[in-house]
Formats: C-alpha cells, structure tokens, sequence
C-alpha cells in the first residue's frame, strides 16, 4: 500500500498502458481519477479500478481540447481532495508525414502535457511532493519510417521532460518520462497490427531480445516506482522499457 491516501489523476486512462497504471495505483491504495474520450470504455475502467480504490473520479475528456483540460484536472482534484501524481499517457498516434498527422501528434503528444501539466501544478506543490510522469516512446529516441510526426512529439516529450523537471524542482515536483517500447494489449496497435500486418508484428517480435511483446503491466510497474518514495531522488530522467527492443 505505498500509495494509501495518495491522489493519481492518469490522463487518458480507460484502457491500455494508462488503465494498468491506474489501476496499479489503486491497488496500492491511491485514489484515482482517469479521463478519455470514449464513454463506454471509461465506465467499463471506472468500475474495475473501483474494486481497488478508495475514490474513483472518471470524467470525458478530449485531450486535443484545451477546454476540456483545463476544466477537467480542477474537477478531478476536487473530486479526490488534491492532486499527488499526474500521469501523461495519451496519444494522438499521429503516424502520416501530412497535415492531419502531425496535428494529431502535436495536440494531444505535446500540448495535451503541457496543458495538463500547467493545470496540474497548483496542486502538486504538497509537503510530500509532486510527480508528474509523462509517457513517451522509443519511437522518439530514433529515426522512424512509418509514423515521423508521432516519433518526433514523443522527441518532444522527452526534452520537455527534462525542461519540465528543471522548472518545477524548486517546487518540490519531480518530472519523468518512460519511453515504451512495443506493448501489446487488447484492441491496441500491436493487437491491431497482428491481425492487419502479420509480417511487420513477426518482425518486431524478432528485434525484442526476450522473445515477447510488452505489457501494460511492464510499464506501469516502472510508473509506480517513479512516483513512489523510493524514487525521491529521480527527476528529468526517460527510462526505457523495452525488453531489450532497442538493443536487439
């Protein structure tokens, strides 16, 4: 229970790496709030975290809208009393070189952080301290061919990370970022892509050292520890996970 009583508002949270970040945060005894766009998806996530969690707070709320973010983290902390850790998990998943592509990518990969980060501040600045994490992807850390504009906002958010964990130290706030590497899920891009493009799905598997596509889980596992005490003195950095992807 290393988060008992602990306030986690994960943006972008109704499936996937956010969902198993939440819902890892409510077993250890946070209370939670999650947003996405999707109000199926954010009720069917709303009820499995609340088996976990103490407080539950689960809203709409459209990344790429500015509005929306801004009326949303305010709600959430007082949904929950206050705001202890902020998770960036969503993605616009901007993959083509063209107009709508990186508008994707832009709005949600880069100003969605920002939004949610400025708006989130306030409430941070605890006694115990803040923590923001901000989820990226190996994607930005090299060269990409097939999805350019995703690969550089998840640059983006890297660099930001660091800009972000400068500004805010004095403030007692941590800033970290975890780069992913492929993750597979129900309904997420790897699922997607094991059906729709086999052969890049077997050879992706074949670049990952341990044999496996990641999980939710993997990640969130390393999201609870930047955001627990023993990460106290963790702050600007990007932590791979991978299995190896990058290396292999």
């Amino acid at each position: 229970m290393r988060f008992k009583e602990r306030r986690v508002v994960v943006m972008g949270g109704s499936r996937g790496i956010g969902f198993a970040i939440a819902k890892g945060f409510a077993a250890e005894g946070a209370d939670v709030a999650i947003c996405a766009r999707g109000a199926e998806g954010l009720e069917v996530a709303r009820k499995e975290i609340a088996s976990h969690s103490h407080a539950i707070y689960a809203a709409r709320c459209d990344l790429a809208d500015a509005a929306q973010i801004a009326a949303f983290i305010p709600e959430a902390a007082g949904a929950l009393g206050g705001i202890d850790v902020l998770v960036n998990n969503a993605s616009g998943f901007g993959m083509t070189d063209d107009e709508t592509g990186w508008d994707a990518s832009f709005k949600v990969d880069i100003m969605a952080i920002v939004r949610a980060s400025q708006a989130a501040v306030p409430f941070l600045q605890t006694d115990e301290g803040g923590s923001i994490i901000n989820i990226a992807s190996i994607s930005g850390l090299r060269a990409s061919t097939r999805s350019g504009p995703y690969a550089a906002a998840k640059a983006a958010a890297i660099n930001y990370t660091m800009s972000q964990a400068a500004q805010l130290a004095r403030q007692n706030i941590r800033v970290n970022a975890i780069s992913p590497g492929a993750i597979e899920f129900p309904g997420g891009v790897w699922d997607r892509r094991k059906r729709d493009n086999p052969k890049l799905y077997e050879t992706t598997l074949a670049s990952i050292p341990f044999g496996r596509f990641g999980t939710a889980e993997d990640v969130a596992d390393v999201a609870l520890f930047l955001a627990s005490p023993a990460a106290r003195w963790i702050t600007g950095q990007n932590i791979v996970v991978d299995g190896g992807q990058l290396i292999g």
